[in-house]
């Protein structure tokens, strides 16, 4: 399926910063809570053949989630994640950080800021995800993030197109 939906994926190592938008071809509440719903989260969030599990969430300042991205082989990466600023369905801002299966944060971790928006029937979220230290962000690039992300968002847009025809 080839679109014209826009998807710009930028590393800026001087300033530690992701920058990231991309459209979908959805309306606004529906992307939003793709982002905001452990149980639709979960459904794209990993890059295939990857799955993510969310332990707990608590969509709210000051509320965290908790999940991990399993391998096909059932190795568990974990992660938690602190929501520092709700906007409803414009933007919301969050700490992340590695972790291990007992919620120990593995600092230094990074800021997360999605902002969405709508125009004519679709909705584009742009992201900047700053982060502490240059040798995060390089391990993270190192890791396959940018390879990943472009997955998730991948599944993104097959879930969402699946969902706007119920």
């Amino acid at each position: 399926m080839k679109n014209n939906l826009l998807f710009d994926f930028t590393v800026d190592k001087a300033a530690k910063t992701v920058f990231i938008t991309r459209e979908f071809d959805a309306d606004l509440s529906l992307v939003w809570d793709a982002f905001t719903k452990a149980e639709i989260l979960d459904q794209w969030v990993a890059p295939k053949p990857w799955t993510s599990k969310t332990k707990f969430m608590d969509f709210k300042v000051g509320g965290r989630r908790f999940y991990a991205m399993v391998s096909p082989e059932g190795q568990e990466r974990w992660s938690i994640q602190k929501y520092t600023s709700i906007s409803p369905k414009t933007n919301f801002k969050m700490f992340n950080a590695f972790a291990d299966k007992d919620e120990n944060p593995e600092l230094p971790g990074s800021d997360w800021n999605y902002n969405f928006s709508e125009q004519n029937g679709k909705t584009k979220v742009s992201i900047t995800i700053y982060n502490e230290s240059l040798a995060r962000l390089e391990k993270m690039i190192e890791m396959g993030f940018t390879e990943g992300f472009k997955g998730s968002m991948s599944n993104l847009e097959n879930l969402l197109a699946s969902l706007s025809k119920k």
